[in-house]
């Protein structure tokens, strides 16, 4: 099974690749924040299990591009990634307001704290 952390960065590629079929993997990487090294790799394998298909196309300065397209699967499998990654981060979500309820009494904050405090809203 993969780590969350890889999960998250292959659903938030299938993303951008369906609202951004024609980026370059290097732009894809910049919007990612991972290397172009890593994208060739997880693009790789997105082909690979047949989630995505790869089409060539002549770009405005007449160099062969690629055009990255979700395929009927990888659709189907982006939705399930879906699911998982809105697990994920609720969980996040929920451990983060305890940690910060938890220093709230740490410190003396308590709900009846002021606007603009750090207070649990």
């Amino acid at each position: 099974m993969s780590k969350p952390v890889d999960e998250d960065v292959r659903f938030r590629l299938m993303r951008l690749l369906e609202q951004n079929p024609d980026w370059s993997q290097r732009d894809i990487a910049d919007a990612l924040g991972v290397s172009l090294g890593a994208t060739n790799y997880i693009l790789k394998a997105l082909v690979e299990k047949g989630q995505v298909k790869v089409n060539n196309f002549r770009a405005s300065d007449n160099k062969l591009r690629y055009a990255y397209i979700l395929t009927p699967s990888g659709i189907e499998a982006k939705a399930r990634m879906t699911a998982g990654f809105l697990r994920r981060k609720y969980a996040e979500y929920e451990a983060l307001k305890s940690e910060i309820h938890a220093l709230e009494e740490e410190i003396g904050l308590g709900v009846d704290a002021g606007p603009g405090s750090v207070a649990k809203r």
